[in-house]
């Protein structure tokens, strides 16, 4: 009778704490919906008007006025600057390039977003892509959603040298740089590819990068391109992209408009937006002109894509060291290296082809210039390359009369010399 009780009191109590484990998973579970539902409410702003996109995607006309930029503390007031007060010139402008060019570079005068097929958002909008669900499960966190998780992203030229660094963190890059002066923008033609990507949490991207401070703990980063990123978009698109951080990617920035940050004026382009159409090899070619200039009266640094796109400004006090110059100027190409395998990642960079194939096999960023103190766009002095395994990933430089200074850059990641 003894040895019953007690067997009826340790399944009474294991059936409690068992209980006991269910109800805290539930009310685990119904926390971790509700501060998702939480998130999501403050990435997605009320809608003026909602457009679906043949990729799937849904994009929101927000009012200019409500957009995440203004959940900044110290943009509460701000008083949105609707054009910057500088522009930049230079001897490449877009839509002045030589006949010759332009017969080389057929596809180059007609690139666009997806979703522009099913509609446009209205003056006193901006389009948004909407954050779903499945975008947040995907991360890492809920707090990493929209973030670098890796700190050390950004090549380090000056320790580079071939095996010398190695594989960055996990990450990999072919570029070239500038440094050594004070540069208040840069700008680039970048044809755009749609790249394989091995695993989920690896991304392929090509950008221009504007840095100031040390690159270990308070780096100032300003970053504009185009990525395939299965992790944070769901897809394998090629889409538009902005980045940054003033702290090294510790706690401050973020991708596109998933932060307060950016103010974005242009009711045309959604960050975030899947490109169409892309480059073919051995076809027709396609490419995006990105300008990043810092505008001298207010210190605010602008974005501009293509002829006639001027998408908003990152205003000063966010940055620290930025809130002058940048100190170096980054063009090219990064990849995630995971090495899942225990080998080297098939992840590609921009087309996935070195760069001594050449036009129309390779990828490209031309027309290569930094704005300089006077607000003029000039070709950079000394630039220089750097690649971790140029086994891997390539980079080589050319300059000429049609696309000033220029380079090739990319690989297949993984072959029979990168293993």
């Amino acid at each position: 009778m003894k040895t019953f009780c007690l067997s009826l009191l340790f399944m009474v109590l294991l059936f409690c704490d068992t209980d006991a484990a269910e109800v805290k998973q539930g009310m685990s579970l119904s926390s971790q919906k509700f501060e998702i539902q939480k998130h999501l409410n403050r990435l997605n702003k009320p809608a003026v008007k909602s457009i679906k996109s043949p990729d799937g995607d849904t994009i929101d006309c927000v009012h200019i006025s409500h957009q995440p930029a203004f959940d900044h503390p110290l943009l509460k007031n701000h008083t949105i600057q609707m054009m910057p007060n500088y522009h930049p010139e230079g001897l490449f402008r877009d839509g002045k390039m030589s006949t010759a060019a332009k017969n080389k570079n057929d596809g180059s005068k007609s690139i666009n977003q997806l979703w522009h097929l099913n509609g446009k958002c209205p003056e006193g909008t901006i389009p948004i892509r909407r954050t779903k669900k499945d975008d947040i499960l995907r991360a890492s966190n809920m707090k990493s959603y929209g973030k670098k998780t890796n700190f050390s992203t950004i090549p380090k030229p000056e320790s580079g040298r071939p095996g010398g660094v190695g594989n960055q963190n996990g990450h990999q890059h072919a570029i070239a740089y500038v440094e050594g002066d004070k540069y208040y923008g840069a700008k680039a033609t970048i044809n755009v590819w749609e790249p394989k990507i091995q695993q989920p949490n690896e991304f392929s991207l090509s950008q221009i990068w504007l840095l100031a401070g040390s690159f270990d703990s308070d780096l100032n980063s300003i970053e504009a391109g185009w990525q395939v990123s299965p992790d944070l978009y769901g897809d394998n698109n090629a889409r538009l992209f902005t980045y940054w951080t003033s702290d090294a990617y510790q706690a401050t920035g973020c991708y596109n408009l998933l932060c307060s940050g950016f103010i974005q004026i242009n009711n045309e382009i959604a960050m975030g937006a899947t490109i169409s159409p892309l480059s073919n090899y051995h076809g027709s070619q396609y490419d995006i002109s990105i300008l990043v200039w810092k505008d001298p009266k207010e210190g605010n640094w602008w974005m501009q894509f293509g002829n006639d796109y001027v998408l908003g400004y990152w205003p000063g006090f966010l940055f620290s060291y930025l809130t002058d110059s940048a100190s170096m100027i980054e063009w090219g190409g990064e990849v995630v290296n995971s090495e899942s395998d225990g080998l080297h990642t098939t992840t590609q960079m921009g087309s996935g082809h070195f760069p001594d194939e050449g036009f129309g096999k390779s990828s490209y960023f031309r027309n290569i210039q930094v704005v300089d103190e006077s607000n003029n766009l000039r070709a950079p002095q000394d630039l220089g390359t750097y690649t971790e395994d140029n086994n891997c990933y390539d980079v080589q430089l050319g300059k000429n009369n049609d696309w000033g200074n220029y380079f090739y850059y990319g690989g297949p990641g993984r072959n029979a010399n990168c293993p």
